[in-house]
């Protein structure tokens, strides 16, 4: 993907790398690390972040294979802007037991299938709903935000041996789940990805 980086961006991750060192990450974790930490202006996401960089290879390479990305919720669509993505909110309706953020997971693994990277950044329900599905999926990027949930739903992520990038505290949201997708379409694909 060629990508013309903006100056302010230049400058952004200038004074990011000045204030803490991330040179210590593996290269498709301090992207995302770096990549989250610049959405959201808070260095504190270097330690609250959890992922594995071997997870990483495998969904970036889906990814740039053409994986759907599926979202929870428009504003995180809106943040991923090189990419098209599924949300099937607008689709969706609650029920008993039901939220609407859950049923239009639902609703969107029925259209995507196995294999997509789903990315969560606003409600809990959406993610405790993937984790029932059996949706075999590339990428989980569960970072929901709030007081009610969001630390569960979270850890439960981690618990289910999903490949995922999740955070241990209430943090999270629309622009920081986008900014970890954006990490993964924005790092450079490798030769060998190129041409298998």
């Amino acid at each position: 993907m060629n990508r013309v980086v903006h100056p302010i961006e230049e400058e952004s991750y200038r004074r990011l790398r000045a204030r803490l060192d991330t040179s210590h990450f593996p290269p498709l974790t301090r992207a995302v690390v770096e990549r989250v930490i610049h959405s959201a202006a808070d260095l504190e996401y270097a330690n609250d972040l959890v992922m594995d960089e071997g997870e990483l290879v495998m969904a970036h390479a889906a990814l740039h294979a053409g994986a759907p990305v599926v979202v929870d919720v428009e504003m995180v669509a809106a943040g991923i802007t090189r990419r098209e993505t599924v949300c099937r909110l607008r689709d969706a309706v609650a029920g008993p037991g039901l939220t609407r953020s859950a049923h239009a997971i639902r609703l969107a693994y029925e259209q995507v299938g196995p294999g997509a990277l789903w990315v969560i950044g606003n409600a809990p329900t959406a993610l405790e709903e993937l984790l029932t599905l059996d949706a075999a999926p590339a990428l989980v990027i569960g970072l929901p935000v709030g007081f009610v949930g969001a630390v569960e739903s979270k850890a439960a992520l981690r618990m289910s041996g999903l490949p995922a990038v999740s955070n241990v505290s209430e943090k999270g949201g629309s622009a920081v789940a986008s900014a970890a997708l954006n990490a993964l379409l924005y790092h450079p694909v490798p030769h060998s990805e190129e041409t298998s």
